[in-house]
C-alpha cells in the first residue's frame, strides 16, 4: 500500500512539469531575424569585400546560436541558422579559381627580364671596361686644397645611388648624393638631358617589360665629374643642416640591379634608350591574346579587352579602348600615361584578373528607343522631331567590375566603370582611371 502510494505521489509531480516546448517563442525568433537582416544587408552593401566592419553580425550570430541550442528542431530557427551561415561566408569575399591562362601575363613579363638580364650585364660590363672610371676614394674636392684639373671631365663610378630617397634642392640645383663625410660627397646632377634621357629610359621599361620595378630605385651610376659646388644635402631652414664641398657628376648611365641598364644619348628621340628597347614590342606582340577591337564591341567585352591591354602591356590597345576626348590636351595625354602606370603597378601587386557585370545603358542625349513607356506616348513623326531637337544621339553604359588576387580571393568591393558612345559608333572606356 505504501509503495503504491509513493509511485501514485512521483505521477502526478511529473505531470505537472511542463514538457519542453519544440518552437522557439515567436518575439525571440523575430528579434533574431531583424538583426539577421541588419547583418546581411552590411554584407550585401560589402560587395564581396570583407570589410571586417560589420555591426550587427556579434548579436545576430549570438541570438541564432541560443536559439538554435534551445529549440533545434524548430523549422524557422533552422532558417536562421541557414541564413547566417550563408551571411558568414559571403562576409569572408568572393573567390574564384585562378587558372594559369589568368597568371600568362606574369610569365612572360619574367621570361622577358630574364632576355634582357644578360644583355645588361654585358653591355654594362663593356661600358666600365671602355670608360675606365674612378672607383676608389676622392679627396674632399675643397679648391684650396685640391687640384681640380685631375679630376673633372674624368669617369666615376658610383653605387648604391637611391633615388627618390636621396634627392634633394639646393642652392645650385636639383641633385641626388651619395657618399658621406668621411668617404666625400657626390652630387649627381639632375638639371639636364644626361639625367632625364636615360631616367626616363627607365620609366619606359617600366611601363613596358616589368611592372615589379616599382618606384624606389637603387642605381648603380656611371658618370663624368663636370665640377664642384658647396650644398646641403637637407637645405631646409630650420634643421640648419651643414654645408659641404661635393663633386658633380653628369650621369651617362643608370643600371638598377640586373634588370635594366639605361644610356644617355643625344642622338635619340629620347635623349636616352634601354638596352633591348627596340626589340621588346616585336617579341610582346606573340603574346598578346587580343590586337583589335571589333566595331560591334559590347561594353562588356571592351572592359574585358581593356584589363587584358593592361595587363599584356599593349599600350597601343589601351589607348585604343579610351574615350578620345579623354587625351585630347597634354594635361589628358599625361594623365592617362600617369594610370597606365597606376594599373601595372596594381596588376602587379594587387590583383590579377578582373570580372564584370553585364551592362545597365542608359540614353543620355536623344531618344531611347528601347524605352517602352516613351514609346507608347509618341508616335513617329514625334519621336522623329525629338532625334532633330536632340542632335547625335549619346549612350553611356555602367560596368561594374570585380578584381581577384592570386590566391582567388575578391579583393574590395565593385567598382563602376563609364563607357559612352556616340550615334551608332564604337563604345569606349570613358572612366580609365578607376581601378578593378
Amino acid at each position: 500500500m505504501k509503495h503504491a502510494l509513493m509511485a501514485l505521489l512521483l505521477g502526478l509531480s511529473l505531470a505537472a512539469v511542463p514538457a519542453l516546448a519544440a518552437n522557439a517563442p515567436f518575439a525571440e525568433v523575430d528579434k533574431a531575424g531583424i538583426f539577421l537582416r541588419d547583418f546581411e544587408k552590411e554584407v550585401e552593401r560589402a560587395q564581396g569585400a570583407d570589410t571586417g566592419r560589420y555591426f550587427n553580425k556579434q548579436e545576430a550570430l549570438s541570438r541564432i546560436k541560443r536559439l538554435a541550442q534551445q529549440y533545434p528542431d524548430d523549422p524557422k530557427v533552422k532558417e536562421l541558422v541557414k541564413r547566417a551561415s550563408a551571411a558568414l561566408m559571403k562576409r569572408k569575399g568572393g573567390y574564384m579559381e585562378i587558372t594559369p591562362e589568368m597568371l600568362a601575363y606574369k610569365r612572360n613579363e619574367k621570361e622577358l627580364r630574364e632576355r634582357f638580364k644578360t644583355q645588361n650585364q654585358e653591355a654594362w660590363q663593356k661600358a666600365l671596361t671602355e670608360k675606365a672610371p674612378i672607383t676608389n676614394v676622392f679627396p674632399t674636392p675643397d679648391p684650396e686644397a685640391v687640384d681640380l684639373t685631375n679630376y673633372v671631365g674624368k669617369y666615376i663610378l658610383l653605387e648604391d645611388v637611391r633615388y627618390p630617397a636621396n634627392l634633394f634642392v639646393g642652392g645650385s640645383g636639383e641633385y641626388i648624393y651619395t657618399g658621406k663625410p668621411s668617404s666625400g660627397f657626390y652630387f649627381i646632377s639632375m638639371q639636364s638631358r644626361q639625367w632625364a634621357g636615360p631616367y626616363e629610359a627607365i620609366r619606359r621599361y617600366r611601363s613596358m617589360v616589368d611592372a615589379s620595378l616599382g618606384d624606389n630605385l637603387t642605381f648603380s651610376v656611371l658618370g663624368k665629374i663636370t665640377g664642384v659646388v658647396m650644398e646641403s644635402t637637407d637645405p631646409a631652414p630650420e634643421k640648419h643642416s651643414p654645408v659641404t664641398w661635393g663633386w658633380v657628376v653628369a650621369p651617362e648611365m643608370l643600371y638598377a640591379g640586373d634588370r635594366v641598364l639605361a644610356t644617355y644619348d643625344p642622338q635619340n628621340e629620347n635623349s636616352g634608350f634601354f638596352y633591348g628597347e627596340d626589340e621588346v614590342e616585336k617579341i610582346k606582340d606573340s603574346w598578346y591574346t587580343v590586337k583589335s577591337i571589333p566595331d560591334n564591341v559590347d561594353p562588356k567585352r571592351l572592359m574585358e579587352i581593356f584589363a587584358t591591354a593592361i595587363k599584356e602591356k599593349n599600350y597601343k590597345l589601351y589607348m585604343q579602348c579610351i574615350y578620345p576626348a579623354r587625351g585630347d590636351s597634354d594635361v589628358g595625354s599625361s594623365l592617362i600615361r600617369y594610370h597606365w602606370d597606376l594599373h601595372q603597378a596594381r596588376f602587379q601587386n594587387e590583383y590579377v584578373h578582373a570580372v564584370f557585370d553585364e551592362p545597365k545603358i542608359t540614353v543620355l542625349k536623344g531618344l531611347d528607343e528601347n524605352n517602352d513607356l516613351e514609346g507608347y506616348f509618341l508616335d513617329p513623326s514625334q519621336r522623329e522631331r525629338i532625334n532633330k531637337m536632340s542632335g547625335e544621339r549619346e549612350e553611356m553604359a555602367v560596368v561594374m567590375s570585380r578584381a581577384f588576387d592570386e590566391n582567388g580571393k575578391q579583393r574590395g568591393s565593385k567598382n563602376r566603370h563609364e563607357l559612352r558612345r556616340k550615334g551608332n559608333g564604337r563604345w569606349y572606356v570613358n572612366t580609365y582611371d578607376v581601378r578593378f
